[in-house]
């Protein structure tokens, strides 16, 4: 089978178009021909050898990904060839609570993720795409749709009236927004131009700044919110933003830190974080019981993802190089 894989330690010329044996599956396992995968700010860090984040290489990048199934194993009930089916950001985490062990199996870092044509999958972890989804679509689901999914439901409790706030316009902070105004909050942006903050509004936010024309927009969210600050933040930033969503989040709010697009460490002010009471939480993606209920309330609603561009298998350097501009909006996919 056609593949790619991470050769070398860093920058984008270690992503190396290869030749792997194709794969067969086992006993309760499923081979999918992978039709599409989708692109995280995870998968340009692992290509470009990001310290603290780059798994072992040689390495098959890509979380996500969706397709077809082509053969099961001996066992396997659930499916059978010719069915559409999604895969999970971590394939052991089925329900329940994060582990050591389901990080372990993290696809695309710790394990080959998917940008290849076959995929071996445990049955148990897939998940049937919904008719009114596309292939492409259903690829952008499992790390941003669920880390959005995540952050605003299952561990911020988000209840209709409450205020969002966001952080530009990658694929999480755009499910987010979708999300969040599925479920009657109120919902604040940032971002680096007036077009995309144009086009955040017509999605449905309440308000946008621009912090490319005014960096303080802590101080703006707390006028937003009359000096009380935001119920919940979706931190993309990592270590330059998160004190700035501090000032920014209400006494008792809730702060998801998703994203490290600034760095991986840095001078926080934690003293906020005790005197506010802010809650404080790190959220790796989730599990497929979050994947299902994400997905039949999309269904429900006929939800569709944000797509910036599709590339071509062959041209999958060049949605790494998209991803590193930063002018995408929404999630920036690869047919296979």
């Amino acid at each position: 089978m056609k593949a790619y894989q991470i050769t070398g330690t860093e920058g984008l010329s270690s992503l190396q178009a290869v030749t792997l044996p194709d794969p067969t599956p086992g006993p309760g396992e499923v081979l999918v021909r992978v039709r599409a995968t989708c692109l995280n700010y995870r998968d340009y860090m692992n290509v470009m050898g990001i310290r603290g984040v780059t798994g072992p290489i040689p390495r098959v990048p890509c979380s996500d990904g969706a397709g077809e199934v082509v053969a099961v194993g001996a066992g396997v009930t659930a499916f059978q060839p010719g069915d559409r089916v999604v895969c999970p950001f971590m394939p052991t985490w089925l329900e329940g609570g994060f582990s050591q062990v389901h990080a372990s199996q993290a696809m695309g870092g710790a394990v080959d993720g998917l940008l290849r044509e076959l995929a071996v999958i445990s049955e148990k972890s897939l998940l049937r795409i919904p008719d009114y989804l596309s292939v492409e679509e259903a690829a952008t689901l499992p790390c941003a749709a669920v880390t959005a999914w995540d952050a605003l439901h299952c561990r911020g409790g988000l209840k209709a009236g409450e205020t969002v706030f966001i952080q530009g316009t990658g694929g999480v902070s755009i499910f987010a927004l979708q999300f969040a105004k599925l479920a009657g909050a109120r919902l604040l942006a940032t971002t680096s131009s007036d077009e995309k903050g144009q086009r955040l509004l017509e999605m449905g936010a309440d308000a946008v700044h621009n912090y490319k024309t005014d960096p303080d927009w802590d101080n703006w969210a707390l006028a937003q919110t009359g000096g009380l600050g935001v119920d919940k933040v979706i931190e993309i930033g990592g270590p330059e933003t998160l004190n700035r969503s501090l000032k920014a989040t209400r006494f008792g709010g809730h702060i998801a830190l998703i994203g490290v697009l600034t760095g991986t460490s840095g001078e926080i002010q934690t003293v906020q974080i005790l005197r506010k009471g802010i809650r404080l939480d790190g959220i790796y993606v989730g599990s497929r019981e979050m994947f299902a209920e994400m997905l039949a309330e999309m269904e429900r609603v006929k939800l569709k993802p944000v797509i910036d561009s599709v590339f071509e298998f062959a041209d999958a350097p060049a949605a790494f190089q998209h991803i590193e501009s930063g002018r995408h909006f929404g999630k920036i996919v690869i047919r296979v």
